[in-house]
C-alpha cells in the first residue's frame, strides 16, 4: 500500500472521529500520525484540507456544546488548540486560546479558580506578538493590566519578584510596539491592494512582477517595494505606477 492510500484511510478516520466528537487524545494521536510523511507535497495538501475541516468541525462543536459546563467547553477548546498545533494552524490556534481566556474571565466572578492571572495574558500577548497577530497582542496586554485593577484576593501574584510598576510598564511597552506594529500592518495591507490595482492596468507587468512585489511588501514592508516600483518605473518608462506617499508614511 503507496503512502496516499496510508495517509488517505488514516485521514478518513480521524474525520470519522472528529465528527462523532470524540475529542481526546487518541484522536489527537492519529491527526499526528497523519501528519508524518516524507512526502512535502502531499503533506501541504493534507494540512491544508485538515485545517478547513478543523476549522469548519470547531465552530460546529463549540455552537452544540454552548449549554454544557465552563470545564466540558474549555476541554474542546484545548482539543482544537493542540489539533490546530499540529497542523500549524497558528491563527485558529491563538484564536482558539484568546477564546479560552475570555471565557475564564467571565465565568471568573462565580468561580474564583477560573480567573486568569496577569501572567497568563501576557505570557498569551507574547506569544500573539511573536506570530505576528499584533491586534490580539494588543488587546491581551490591554487584559494583563486589568489585574492589577482587582481586588487584592485576585492580585496576581507572580509580581511579588518585580514591583506592580515594572510589570505594568513591560506590559505597557508590548501594547505599545504591538499597536505601532498593527498599524504599520494595516498600511502595508493597503499598499499591496494598490499595487493590485495599478499592475492590473498595465499589460507590460507581468504576473511574476506582481507576485514580487506582493511578497515583497508583506515580508520587507513599503521601502524596498518602493525602490523595485521605481525601478520597474524606469524600465518600462511609465509614470501610471506612482504610488502615493501616504503609503510611506503611514497616514
Amino acid at each position: 500500500m503507496c503512502d496516499s492510500e496510508v495517509v488517505s484511510q488514516q485521514i478518513s478516520l480521524f474525520r470519522s472521529l472528529i465528527q462523532t466528537r470524540r475529542f481526546d487524545d487518541g484522536t489527537l494521536r492519529i491527526l499526528e500520525s497523519v501528519l508524518i510523511s516524507r512526502d512535502v507535497k502531499l503533506m501541504l495538501d493534507v494540512r491544508r484540507s485538515l485545517r478547513d475541516f478543523m476549522r469548519h468541525e470547531s465552530l460546529c462543536a463549540l455552537s452544540e456544546f454552548k449549554e454544557k459546563s465552563v470545564d466540558h467547553k474549555l476541554l474542546i477548546i484545548e482539543f482544537f488548540v493542540h489539533a490546530f498545533a499540529f497542523i500549524g494552524d497558528l491563527e485558529s490556534c491563538l484564536s482558539l486560546r484568546y477564546e479560552a481566556l475570555i471565557l475564564r474571565e467571565l465565568k471568573s466572578a462565580t468561580d474564583n479558580q477560573l480567573h486568569v492571572s496577569y501572567g497568563e495574558w501576557f505570557t498569551f500577548a507574547e506569544h500573539a506578538f511573536e506570530n505576528r497577530f499584533y491586534a490580539i497582542a494588543r488587546k491581551a496586554c490591554e487584559k494583563a493590566l486589568a489585574c492589577f485593577q482587582t481586588n487584592d484576593v485576585l492580585k496576581p501574584k507572580e509580581t511579588d519578584a518585580l514591583s506592580d510598576i515594572e510589570a505594568i510598564r513591560k506590559v505597557n511597552r508590548l501594547k505599545d510596539l504591538a499597536m505601532i506594529r498593527a498599524a504599520s500592518q494595516s498600511v502595508q495591507a493597503q499598499g499591496v491592494e494598490y499595487l493590485k490595482k495599478k499592475t492590473a492596468e498595465c499589460d507590460n507587468i507581468s504576473m511574476p512582477i506582481i507576485i514580487r512585489l506582493h511578497d515583497m511588501t508583506l515580508r520587507n514592508g513599503l521601502d524596498d517595494t518602493l525602490q523595485f516600483w521605481n525601478f520597474l518605473n524606469r524600465s518600462l518608462g511609465s509614470s501610471a505606477l506612482e504610488i502615493p506617499t501616504s503609503f510611506c508614511s503611514g497616514n
